[in-house]
């Protein structure tokens, strides 16, 4: 009997004294712009009026076709900066977020003028970055680049602040080429409305161009109003 008793105190206390292990701590979701400001990113291929807020970016403009060689050097270097800033941030315990989609600003061409040659273009290329980014995190990260060797065009990266406001905006599905149709419904609807395009026209770039078939590439076409 004495034996029985001792042995149900040993697992009454057995239990009281073992703990469920602690519940591991869930990661920190990144930040993901993209999704945060979604309303700003409307993707319908019917045009639409979107009001888009003040956004910092990572900036570098140059002049040249797209594709060709100083259009490249100018995208790796903002990309460079890019994930240069985001890893530095990240191994410092600073918080990770999602490097944005490639965007650019490129000039608007009158109705009814011609097209310069595409040697002739200029160009703003941008990513969306956190409001958090200050330029010191700018300038370490292209040091670390010229550390390495690999700060061509770096330093020509910069931190610029963009508030569109009203724009008319639509998705663009298949080659950049065509995009001149869906640049005349946006303006139909504009003037629908009573409004007119100001400012640089906008693309956000959804698609890979090098593993997207050009009839599938899907792009954002944004374009300011007044």
């Amino acid at each position: 009997m004495k034996s029985e008793e001792i042995m149900k105190t040993a697992i009454r206390t057995g239990k009281r004294a073992t703990k469920k292990p602690a519940a591991k701590a869930k990661p920190a979701e990144k930040l993901d712009l993209y999704a945060k400001y979604s309303k700003e990113y409307a993707t319908s291929p019917t045009p639409a009026l979107v009001t888009v807020g003040p956004a910092k970016y990572l900036s570098i403009s140059g002049k040249g076709a797209p594709g060709g060689a100083a259009f490249t050097e100018a995208i790796g270097a903002l990309y460079g900066v890019a994930f240069t800033v985001k890893m530095t941030r990240k191994f410092a315990g600073k918080g990770d977020y999602v490097v944005s989609k490639l965007e650019g600003l490129w000039p608007d061409c009158r109705q009814g003028e011609p097209m310069p040659p595409k040697v002739e273009w200029t160009w703003q290329m941008l990513i969306r970055t956190p409001d958090f980014i200050r330029q010191e995190d700018i300038t370490q990260a292209v040091a670390v680049l010229n550390k390495r060797g690999k700060g061509a065009s770096a330093d020509r990266v910069q931190l610029v602040s963009i508030e569109e406001g009203q724009c008319v905006q639509s998705l663009h599905i298949g080659p950049y080429e065509d995009e001149g149709t869906t640049m005349g419904a946006m303006k139909a609807f504009a003037e629908s409305k009573g409004l007119k395009f100001r400012g640089a026209h906008h693309e956000i770039y959804l698609s890979d161009p090098r593993r997207v078939v050009p009839a599938k590439l899907k792009t954002i076409l944004r374009h300011p109003v007044q």
